[in-house]
This record gives structure tokens, C-alpha cells and sequence, in this order.
């Protein structure tokens, strides 16, 4: 994010645009919104068509900035997300497709207004499994 912190979080509201890649807050295109203080949250959503077969999720993440520094964030994040992958005309296949996570991340700025961001969620999936997961993306933060 720009340096535009206090040791209470960001002072003023950024946003960000980039991708990003979770098995509980979807993969594909991300907007994120940064408010004065601790908090943001970013959506993403992303679909691939090859052949008959058709692929997207979308989701969601809240997150609460842990600690921040002109290098960096760490944050706690809460998402939820839904995955789809089916041929044309068939229903879904995936077993678990809707997804909850939480867990920890954090985020370093790489220069020019872009940052990296990773994390690691509990993920639950709505067949009942529970996997500690992943998570990446890349942002352009602009306000």
C-alpha cells in the first residue's frame, strides 16, 4: 500500500486492482478497497471457457491489519468464496464448491504502487472438508 500509514493504519481510503489466486476467496480479477484505519476488503471473481467445459468462482475477503509498517502488512482475513467447473450443459462437478476461510496473510510492496500478497486459511469446503490452504495475489494500489 503507499505510504500513506500511521502507526494506527492507513490514513486515508486506497484502492487496488490485480489478481489473485485462494481456494476460499475465488481466482481471477481483484478489487480491493482499503478504508481509513485497519480494515479492507476485496472481491474477486474469474471464468475460463475451453472447449465445452466452463470454470469460474467468485468470492470475498475481510481483512483486519494485525501490523504495519511502510514495508509491509500483516493482516487476519476472513472469505468465502463459490467454484464452478462443469461441461456444457452438465451440472457442477466439483465436490466441495462453496468455501469458508480464515486465517492470516501478508502483503509487500515489490514498486511502482504494485504489491504481493500471500496467506494461509483454514479452509472449509462444503463437503465437509477442512484443509489449511494458500493463497496469492498482486496488486496496483491507486486512490
Amino acid at each position: 500500500m503507499p505510504d500513506r500509514t500511521t502507526g494506527q493504519g492507513v490514513r486515508e481510503q486506497v484502492f487496488g486492482l490485480g489478481f489473485t489466486a485462494g481456494f476460499a476467496s475465488g481466482i481471477g480479477v481483484t478489487f480491493r478497497h482499503h478504508f481509513p484505519g485497519k480494515v479492507s476488503w476485496e472481491v474477486t471473481g474469474g471464468v475460463i471457457k475451453v472447449d465445452d467445459k466452463v470454470n469460474y468462482s467468485f468470492g470475498g475477503e475481510l481483512q483486519l491489519d494485525l501490523d504495519r509498517g511502510t514495508g509491509g502488512r500483516v493482516f487476519a482475513g476472513v472469505a468465502g468464496g463459490y467454484y464452478y467447473s462443469a461441461p456444457k450443459g452438465g451440472s457442477n462437478t466439483m465436490a466441495g464448491p462453496g468455501r469458508l476461510g480464515v486465517g492470516i496473510g501478508g502483503e509487500l510492496p515489490i514498486g511502482g504502487g504494485f504489491h504481493m500478497s500471500g496467506k494461509l486459511l483454514f479452509t472449509w469446503f462444503s463437503d465437509g472438508t477442512i484443509l489449511p490452504l494458500p493463497g496469492a495475489g498482486i496488486a496496483y494500489y491507486f486512490h
